[in-house]
C-alpha cells in the first residue's frame, strides 16, 4: 500500500509575542471549527520560532498537511491581526510508492491586506494546462493549413 503525503515548512511572521499569542487563539478556534463543521483535524502543526523573532510562527507539516488549511489560517490571522504586505509558501506531493499522478506540488501567494490570492500555482494542473495549450495550438495551426508542427 503506498502512502501519500503533503509536506510544507515556511515561517509566518506576525510581529510581536503578543500577535503570536492571537495567532495560537485563532489556530485553536479555527481547529474546532473544522472539527465540528467539515469533520477534518487541523492539515498542519505550529510553533514559535524564536530564532526567527517573536512574532515568527513555524507553519510545518510531515505528512499529512492542507495546504488549504493554512491560506485560510493566514488570511484569519491577516484580517484579526490588520497585517498586510505579501506572504506566500509552498509544499509538496509526494508518495512512498511510484504511482502515477502521485507527485507534484504548488505555492500561493497571498496579499494580507486585502485577502486576495496575488498568483498560485499546482504543478499537475500546470503540466495539464501546457499541454492543452500548446495541443490547441497545433490544432489551431492545422485548421488554418499551416501544418500540425509546433
Amino acid at each position: 500500500m503506498a502512502d501519500f503525503h503533503t509536506q510544507f515548512s515556511c515561517i509566518f511572521d506576525v510581529g510581536t509575542a503578543e500577535n503570536a499569542a492571537h495567532a495560537e487563539m485563532i489556530r485553536g478556534e479555527f481547529a474546532a471549527e473544522l472539527d465540528r463543521d467539515e469533520g477534518e483535524t487541523l492539515g498542519f502543526d505550529m510553533e514559535i520560532d524564536h530564532a526567527s523573532g517573536p512574532g515568527a510562527l513555524w507553519i510545518h507539516s510531515d505528512e499529512y498537511g492542507s495546504p488549504e488549511h493554512v491560506i485560510r489560517f493566514v488570511l484569519r490571522c491577516a484580517a484579526y491581526l490588520n497585517l498586510g504586505g505579501l506572504w506566500g509558501f509552498t509544499w509538496s506531493h509526494s508518495c512512498s510508492k511510484p504511482r502515477i499522478d502521485a507527485f507534484g506540488g504548488g505555492a500561493h501567494v497571498l496579499d494580507l491586506g486585502s485577502g486576495a490570492t496575488v498568483a498560485d500555482i499546482d504543478c499537475s494542473n500546470f503540466i495539464y494546462e501546457q499541454l492543452a495549450r500548446v495541443e490547441g495550438n497545433i490544432q489551431l495551426a492545422a485548421s488554418k493549413g499551416e501544418g500540425s508542427q509546433p
